[in-house]
């Protein structure tokens, strides 16, 4: 069996093994491929039977000429790179990565509440800069001080990442209330699920963990953000284009939202024009939550499970059924 990774460095930037997946076929590894380039992406897979991609896109065109492809493995839980109807059509087996990052993206999310709540970097900065030997006081601090204790997180979507998110704030105090289709009893010892608006309405920390579909794309919005408490915290290291970011960048600015704590923005990399880089109080981060290396190593495990069960004619984690 030929098996091509068609962007494998995030996955794996050298601190890894392919050795499990190599070991059912010829694999070729790239780093990177051009996402624009439809004639590199078709050259590099080229006769593959089996291909992983991550950000690379394989749509209709690409699989119309790539006659011998028969599985795709997405190296994340989104699929949203693949045209996985088409896929379906052509008999061509989509498998993701589920439940890979639930530890390490909930943790994220809490790690960037906690840098809005007492600035570590950059009081650490400050002291290497000098400026805790020169001052006249024993102590001091250039950002409000925020004690979670006591506060209320509301978690919108509330699957294994937002409980994950939820069962650490519980466990710094905060009262948890959850935003979800789908509630489940899991759910319910860790939070009280309301209605979208009482979510808005009551929580002083809002924490985006849905994914991305035509009905949540822009769901943090200038008519949502109205209806959220004066001095909200807005935390999203889920999916970018859940958030109307010059609405939020004017809420920033406004004061209306206190601070935002984001991994994920529209367009990765970010562009130079992005109103969030410079909105206030506005953490950004680049796209990161998913990636120690515990995370990565489940990634490459399960992604050898995928091919292992499609190879037993038993194919597993299908996402086009």
């Amino acid at each position: 069996m030929k098996i091509v990774v068609l962007d494998g460095y995030t996955e794996n930037p050298g601190d890894l093994s392919w050795e499990k997946i190599e070991a059912f076929g010829e694999l070729t590894v790239y780093d990177r491929t051009p996402v624009d380039d439809k004639r590199e992406i078709i050259r590099r897979i080229g006769d593959a039977e089996a291909v992983y991609t991550n950000k690379t896109p394989v749509d209709r065109k690409i699989m119309d000429a790539c006659h011998n492809l028969k599985f795709i493995s997405v190296l994340a839980t989104g699929y949203n790179v693949v045209d996985v109807d088409y896929a379906r059509e052509k008999g061509v087996i989509v498998s993701n990565i589920p439940t890979y990052g639930t530890a390490a993206v909930g943790q994220f999310a809490i790690a960037l509440l906690l840098e809005i709540c007492h600035r570590v970097g950059h009081h650490d900065e400050a002291v290497k800069e000098g400026r805790w030997e020169s001052n006249a006081d024993w102590c001091f601090w250039d950002y409000p001080l925020i004690e979670l204790d006591g506060k209320t997180m509301g978690i919108i979507g509330f699957g294994r990442i937002g409980q994950r998110t939820g069962s650490i704030a519980k466990a710094l105090g905060m009262k948890v209330l959850a935003y979800d289709a789908h509630e489940n009893d899991t759910g319910k010892l860790i939070a009280e699920y309301v209605s979208l608006d009482q979510l808005l309405g009551e929580s002083d920390v809002i924490a985006l963990h849905c994914p991305l579909f035509p009905d949540t794309e822009g769901m943090i919005n200038k008519d949502t953000i109205a209806k959220m408490k004066d001095g909200v915290i807005i935390l999203n290291n889920s999916r970018g284009p859940l958030v109307v970011e010059q609405d939020l960048a004017d809420a920033l600015n406004s004061g209306k939202v206190y601070a935002a704590g984001l991994d994920v923005v529209s367009t990765e990399p970010i562009k130079g024009d992005n109103p969030l880089l410079h909105a206030k109080n506005c953490i950004i981060t680049p796209h990161m939550s998913w990636a120690p290396k515990e995370a990565r190593q489940r990634i490459m495990d399960m992604s050898a499970e995928n091919l292992k069960a499609f190879v037993e004619g038993k194919p597993i984690h299908v996402v086009n059924r």
